[in-house]
């Protein structure tokens, strides 16, 4: 139950939401939870999330843009993923920045694959030096 709490609280964090999983996969760790567990769940939550805000972008482009475009942040991203590509992803895993970049790889039409292997990776990283914390 535990991971299933994490899984979902790794997916809002990799949505728009101000929301963030850190903390949740730190208690999670200190609370006896097994690491491989904590990783495995956070990670593929997280990784689901910037699946659906690549697509959010794919699909959803005109509205999306407008929205994404209205925040600063959302404007950084969107002229980073378009001057970049992908590139811009290695900054995927940042916060505040790093959650509208996903999307902004939906809208820029970057290869799903090369997007999931880098911006998955770099998420998967980041909870393992958490870890490393712990």
């Amino acid at each position: 139950m535990a991971e299933l709490a994490l899984f979902f609280s790794a997916f809002l964090a990799a949505t728009i939401l101000p929301f963030s999983s850190e903390a949740t996969f730190l208690l999670a760790i200190t609370n006896d939870m097994p690491t491989l567990n904590a990783l495995l769940s956070a990670s593929s939550g997280n990784i689901l999330a910037i699946i659906f805000n690549y697509y959010l972008g794919y699909f959803l482009y005109e509205k999306t843009k407008i929205k994404l475009l209205s925040s600063s942040f959302g404007a950084k991203a969107y002229s980073w993923g378009h001057k970049y590509g992908y590139w811009a992803l290695l900054f995927s895993w940042l916060p505040l920045v790093g959650d509208p970049l996903t999307l902004v790889a939906g809208l820029v039409r970057l290869k799903f694959v090369w997007f999931v292997i880098i911006a998955g990776s770099l998420r998967i990283l980041r909870y393992y030096f958490l870890t490393l914390m712990v």
